[in-house]
């Protein structure tokens, strides 16, 4: 596993370095002290584990994942347990406080799953417009084609899935899903969006350099300013 350490204190982050000597299954890419550094890094290095500070100078933790169009696995590292439950509720993998003991630390990296090889995920099916999925919204259940969904959405732990008139809720999170879905068809817009580039009507700049997109029927999502160059290259001959 590939990963950052971000935290505003450098003694934090050469003693979780010297703890993290005991598990050559983690790669160390480098280090941040604020958000706005690991942003940069995130976007150049593109790491698949974050041991992420949450209270440090300018923006924090969660408000640096906000900023990120997919986020990595995130490991919590605080000296506070008052934000343990918004940690769970961005999908963190734990929440260690500090000073991080080495067999608390032992048990947060055993719950680490390797990265799958390039070559084993070709190998998994990727879902296409002429596909249908089951989509199941309490009592409620449908059975789609994925031609006919114009978006997702995430909301929290679950995503908006809009079709015909209804927008059902599943219980997943956005990048589990863009794992599953052809990317020769859908395109993920944000951290926030994955759109059916088949619903695609018009493209307009927006803000800091996105896009807004209009899809057939009138639904209009945005495209972030790191999307957007990925965006205009797809779509362009």
């Amino acid at each position: 596993m590939r990963a950052l350490i971000i935290d505003d204190e450098r003694l934090a982050r050469k003693e979780l370095i010297k703890l993290l000597e005991d598990f050559p299954e983690v790669e160390i890419l480098g280090e941040a002290a604020n958000a706005d550094e690991a942003y940069e890094l995130i976007n150049s290095l593109n790491p698949d584990l974050l041991f992420l500070d949450i209270q440090m100078p300018g923006k924090t933790g969660f408000e640096l994942l906000e900023m990120l169009d997919s986020v990595p696995t995130v490991i919590f590292t605080t000296a506070y347990d008052e934000y343990a439950l918004k940690a769970f509720e961005v999908n963190a993998l734990d929440y260690l406080l500090k000073p991080i003991q080495l067999d608390r630390l032992n048990e947060t990296i055993t719950k680490l799953e390797p990265p799958k090889p390039a070559e084993e995920k070709e190998k998994e099916p990727r879902l296409g417009l002429s596909d249908q999925v089951f989509v199941k919204d309490g009592d409620k259940c449908w059975f789609v084609t994925l031609k006919d969904i114009r978006y997702f959405e995430s909301d929290g732990n679950y995503i908006k899935v809009f079709f015909d008139n209804v927008k059902p809720m599943i219980h997943k999170s956005l990048n589990a899903l863009d794992e599953k879905l052809n990317d020769r068809d859908f395109f993920r817009a944000s951290r926030k969006h994955i759109i059916n580039l088949s619903w695609v009507e018009s493209i307009e700049p927006w803000f800091n350099g996105g896009l807004m997109v209009k899809l057939k029927g009138g639904d209009k999502v945005e495209v972030s300013r790191r999307q957007a160059a990925k965006f205009k290259e797809k779509m362009s001959l």
